[in-house]
Formats: structure tokens, sequence, C-alpha cells
């Protein structure tokens, strides 16, 4: 078995001092960028792998940043992902993603696991978590994000929008459509704070509106999705069209109830409007096109690299709140 390549194999290739490969090796800019290509090519035909972490344990930086999501199979949340990931990776950082699956005691495990890891910062999605989980991010007094929600009591920085205000959006646009018995489609109560707080929205802004107590229908645990809004429909049938509109937790959810009561015969929007949260994909290539909200999913992730790039700068020192606001997206289903 041969010998494990080392950076001093390295630096007597290209004739420098070990010092000079390293720098080189960690994108400092005291080397030249021609010296800089030079390195990277002798090591790559060495087959030399920068360690990392020895020089994290030397300057107390580990060069990555922890997230947290509900899914990594939500589109939505991929876009965010992918937005930080780009922007953290153009900053010569790392990223370390955990998913909770919509579970608050799963993000503190995940949450004790990232911190046992050093992370530079923590970016948490949403702003409900268990008290532990606060203390923990309390306790460390790392730069702390969350995103997603404008949550009441921020552990630190939040990017987020209001799901009070994007379902009051909604709930305004089907009273002046002439809608006033309304229904909420989402996951079973509790399950998801995201879902909760959009089910709180919509009851809160049909009290303004002086409409009759929104009906409930339970679509499962979450994370809910096409199949089970399509389900939903399917267990109550016809019955479905004694509402006006149908207020689904989610674009997917939306798509799922708007196929079954097609087959069942009802027509959308003539007899029932249906709206969805999310602006996904589904939302515009369904036929008809799903009224939406725009969450700036993007957007969100874009703010949070921001944000990351003024606390390590310096330039950002006191607790910021951005809110990329919502906007309404209406289609042909309303």
């Amino acid at each position: 078995m041969s010998a494990r390549v080392t950076m001093r194999d390295v630096a007597r290739v290209v004739g420098m001092s070990p010092m000079t490969v390293s720098r080189a090796l960690r994108e400092d800019n005291t080397v030249n960028a021609k010296t800089r290509a030079r390195v990277r090519q002798v090591a790559e035909e060495l087959g030399y792998v920068y360690d990392s972490t020895s020089q994290a344990f030397r300057t107390q930086k580990s060069g990555f940043v922890a997230v947290t999501l509900p899914s990594v199979n939500n589109a939505n949340f991929a876009e965010t992902f992918r937005a930080v990931s780009n922007g953290l990776g153009q900053m010569g950082l790392q990223l370390l993603l955990g998913s909770t699956n919509y579970r608050v005691e799963k993000e503190e495990e995940l949450v004790r696991q990232l911190l046992a890891r050093n992370p530079e910062a923590l970016v948490l999605t949403g702003g409900h978590h268990t008290d532990a989980t606060r203390a923990l991010v309390q306790g460390r007094g790392l730069p702390a994000i969350e995103m997603w929600d404008l949550p009441a009591e921020p552990l630190g920085h939040v990017v987020g929008f209001s799901n009070t205000e994007a379902m009051a959006d909604i709930v305004a646009h089907l009273v002046q459509t002439g809608r006033r018995k309304l229904a909420f489609v989402g996951a079973s109560e509790g399950a998801d704070s995201r879902g909760a707080a959009r089910r709180a929205g919509v009851v809160q802004a049909a009290q303004a509106h002086g409409l009759p107590e929104v009906a409930m229908i339970d679509a499962g645990p979450a994370p809910v999705s096409m199949r089970h809004g399509h389900a939903a429909i399917e267990a109550i049938g016809r019955d479905v069209a004694r509402n006006d509109a149908l207020i689904c937790v989610s674009d997917p959810v939306a798509f799922g109830c708007l196929s079954a009561v097609q087959r069942l015969g009802v027509r959308v929007p003539n007899d029932l409007a249906i709206t969805g949260f999310g602006a996904f994909e589904v939302a515009k290539v369904s036929n008809p096109r799903i009224t939406t909200v725009n969450v700036q999913a993007e957007e969100i992730g874009r703010e949070v690299v921001s944000l990351l790039q003024g606390i390590f700068e310096g330039s950002i020192n006191t607790p910021t709140c951005v809110d990329v606001k919502s906007t309404l997206v209406p289609g042909e289903t309303s």
C-alpha cells in the first residue's frame, strides 16, 4: 500500500514551503492566483486532499454553517436550500444540513448534533422550537437565524414572512369573488407549525370579514401532499360543494383536492373555489391554474446569506428582521 500523500510532498514538487501551500489551498488572498492554481494542480495530480479539520482546530473555525429544513423533498425548501448553499459557497463556507421531518423534537436532536460540530452559525427553519432547543442555541451564543417565519420571540436574526398576512390576502380575495363558506384543508392540528399558523390566519381573517365558522378538513399527519388532499376530498364526496371555497395548506394539497373534485363532477371555480400556497410549479401547470401565494423561497435563501455575510464581516451586530413579504398570485381556480 502506497504512503499517504502529505502537504510536504506537494510543497516539494512545487518548490514552495508547506506554509505557502497551505495558504494557497485555503484560497488565501496573500498568495497570488497563479501560485494558487499551480498548487491546486499539483495537489490534484498527487491525489492530495487538504485536511480542513486541522485548520479548524488551529483557528477555532469550522468553515461551515449548520441549517435545518423540515424536508428536502419540498420544492420551496429546496429553492431556499440552493440559494443558501450557493451563497455560502461563494463565501468559502460549507453547509451542513439536517432534516427535521416537521417535528420540533427531531429539530432538538439535530441541533444537539450540529452544535457538537462547532458551526460558525446556525440557521433554523421556522420560529417554533422546544424549550431545550432554545436553551441550546442561546447558551452557545453563536449567530442564529430563523427563516420562513416571523416569530414573536426570535432567537436572533429572522428572515421570513407572515403566514397570518398571507392567509388574510387569500380570504380577502375569496370574499371579493363572493365566497363566504370557507373550508381549510391541512395537516392534523399541531403537526406542522407553519400549517397551524396558516389555519389560524384563515380563521382570524374569516372572523374579521364576518364569515361563518371555517370548516376544517384534516388531510392527515404532516407532511401532507397531493394524495392526502385527494383522499380527504374523496372521503367527503360531493358534500364538499357545501363549501364555497377550499383553502389548502399548500399547492400540492390543492392539486390533489382539485383532481378529486373534478372526478366528482364539481365545477371549479363555478361551484367551488380552490386556493393553494407556495407558488409551486404544479400551480402554474394545473388545469385550471391554481390561485396561490408566492412566499419568495429563493429570496429567503439569498437574504439569509446576506445576513450571514454581514454578521461575519462585523457590519451586523444587532438582531435583524427581514420580512420578504408574500404575494397573492390569482389563478383560475378562484
